[in-house]
C-alpha cells in the first residue's frame, strides 16, 4: 500500500485543532471561499476551525516551482488545480502540510503572515468547489439495491438480473449540483398515489434525501480509450459528501421504462471540502465478496472499500438541534469506485476534469443503518 508521509498519525500543527475535529492536519481537503468582508473567490484548505487561502499564500511566493510559475488558487473553482492531477496535487498537499506542521516556523512565527493567510471558518462563506461538467449517479449498494426492489418492484425478487454484474447507474442533471446549505423549492411533477387512476400535478408530498459519497474525476481520458479499472485511482482527485434529493411518489410514476428524471434532476448538495484520495489512503479496506464474480474488465483490487462513518440527520424548525436518524459506514458498498469508472467509459465515454460520480445511497443491513428516508419509513408508512 502506498505510504504518504502526509498522513503520520504523529503529525502535529502550529494551529491548535480539536481532537473530534474533521479538519487535523492529516486531512488537509481543498475547497473555494471568499471572506464575509470580500466576495473574491478563491482557493482554501481546511485546518481545525481555520481555512488556509492558498491564493494569498501563491501571491506571497510560498510555493515551490511545480505551481509558483503557474499560478492557480486564485480561482473560482479547484478545477484548474485538480487538473494537475494526483501527482501534482499530492505534490502540493505536501508542501501545505509543510507549512501547517508544528516545526515550520514561516507562518507559525510571523503574526502579518499568519492574518493574512489564515482565516477562522465563521469569518468565510464555503462555495460550490468545482465546476461540475457531467454527473453521473450509481446504485452500488447492495443492501439499498434490496430494499428498494422489495418496496417498488417484488419482494420476492427485488434485485433485477443485471444488478450483480454491473454497476448500475443514471445520468444526472449537473446544473442542479449545488453547495451543501443552499436552499431549493420543493419539485412539482406528475403523481398517481396507488396503482390506479389518473395522475394529478402537485408537489411533491415525498420528499427524500439519501446519504452518497461522490468522487471527483481529476486527469480526463481521451474520447473513445476507456479507463482500466487498474489506472482509476490516477484519474480521481477526491471524494465529498453528496446528497441526492429525490421526490419518490414523482419518481414511482415516471422511472418505468427509463429510470430516473424530474424525480431526481431538481437538486443534488455536495459538501464545500473534497477530501483527497491521499488522505483517504488510511482508512482503505477490502469490499465485500462479488459473487457472480465480475467480467475481467470489472475485477479490480477490491481494497477500495473506506471506512467512511456516514450519518443522516434532521432538523425542523421546532427542534433545537439536529437528530441523528441513521448510522451506516461506506464500507460496506458492493461496487466500488474503479469498477464505477471502468464501466462508465467502457464504451469510449470521455470523462472530464471536474466531473462526478456518486456512490448511490449507502445503505447498511440493519434498519438504522438505513441510508435514506424511504428506507427508515419502509416507504413512507
Amino acid at each position: 500500500m502506498l505510504q504518504i508521509p502526509e498522513n503520520n498519525p504523529a503529525l502535529k500543527s502550529f494551529i491548535h485543532v480539536d481532537e473530534n475535529s474533521h479538519f487535523p492536519i492529516q486531512n488537509l481537503p481543498f475547497g473555494i471561499f471568499h471572506l464575509t468582508n470580500d466576495t473574491t473567490p478563491r482557493v482554501g484548505v481546511a485546518i481545525g476551525d481555520m481555512v488556509l487561502d492558498l491564493a494569498e499564500l501563491e501571491r506571497m511566493g510560498h510555493f515551490g516551482p511545480l505551481l509558483k510559475s503557474n499560478p492557480i488558487y486564485n480561482k473560482a473553482t479547484l478545477n484548474d488545480f485538480i487538473s494537475l492531477g494526483r501527482f501534482g496535487c499530492s505534490i502540493a498537499r505536501a508542501q501545505i502540510s509543510s507549512l501547517l506542521r508544528d516545526d515550520c516556523p514561516t507562518i507559525r512565527d510571523n503574526p502579518e503572515l499568519r492574518k493574512a493567510v489564515l482565516h477562522h471558518k465563521d469569518n468565510v462563506v464555503m462555495l460550490l468547489p468545482i465546476n461540475v461538467s457531467g454527473y453521473t449517479d450509481f446504485y452500488s449498494s447492495k443492501e439499498h439495491a434490496t430494499n428498494i426492489g422489495i418496496m417498488f418492484r417484488d419482494k420476492n425478487n427485488p434485485l433485477l438480473p443485471n444488478w450483480l454484474h454491473i454497476p448500475i447507474g443514471y445520468d444526472g442533471r449537473a446544473s442542479s449540483v449545488v453547495v451543501s446549505g443552499t436552499n431549493f423549492h420543493r419539485p412539482m411533477g406528475q403523481i398517481r398515489p396507488g396503482n390506479e387512476g389518473n395522475p394529478s400535478y402537485s408537489e411533491t408530498k415525498q420528499l427524500d434525501t439519501e446519504v452518497e459519497v461522490a468522487f471527483i474525476v481529476g486527469r480526463p481520458n481521451n474520447f473513445g480509450e476507456p479507463i482500466d479499472v487498474k489506472d482509476a485511482p490516477e484519474h480521481v482527485f477526491g471524494v465529498v459528501l453528496l446528497s441526492d434529493w429525490s421526490a419518490r411518489d414523482i419518481q414511482r410514476w415516471e422511472y418505468v421504462p427509463l429510470g430516473p428524471f424530474l424525480g431526481k434532476n431538481f437538486c443534488t448538495s455536495i459538501s464545500p471540502w473534497v477530501v483527497t484520495l491521499d488522505a483517504l489512503e488510511p482508512f482503505r479496506q477490502n469490499g465485500c465478496e462479488q459473487t457472480p464474480e465480475p467480467l475481467a474488465y470489472l475485477k479490480s483490487s477490491r481494497d477500495f472499500a473506506y471506512d467512511i462513518n456516514l450519518e443522516l440527520s434532521i432538523k425542523t424548525q421546532q427542534m433545537n438541534k439536529p437528530y441523528t436518524i441513521a448510522k451506516t459506514n461506506y464500507n460496506t458498498i458492493y461496487w466500488d469506485f474503479p469498477q464505477q469508472l471502468a464501466h462508465h467509459t467502457m464504451g469510449g465515454c470521455k470523462m472530464q476534469t471536474g466531473d462526478i460520480f456518486a456512490s448511490g445511497t449507502i445503505s447498511g443491513s440493519s434498519k438504522d443503518s438505513f441510508g435514506s428516508l424511504v428506507e427508515l419509513t419502509w416507504g413512507g408508512d
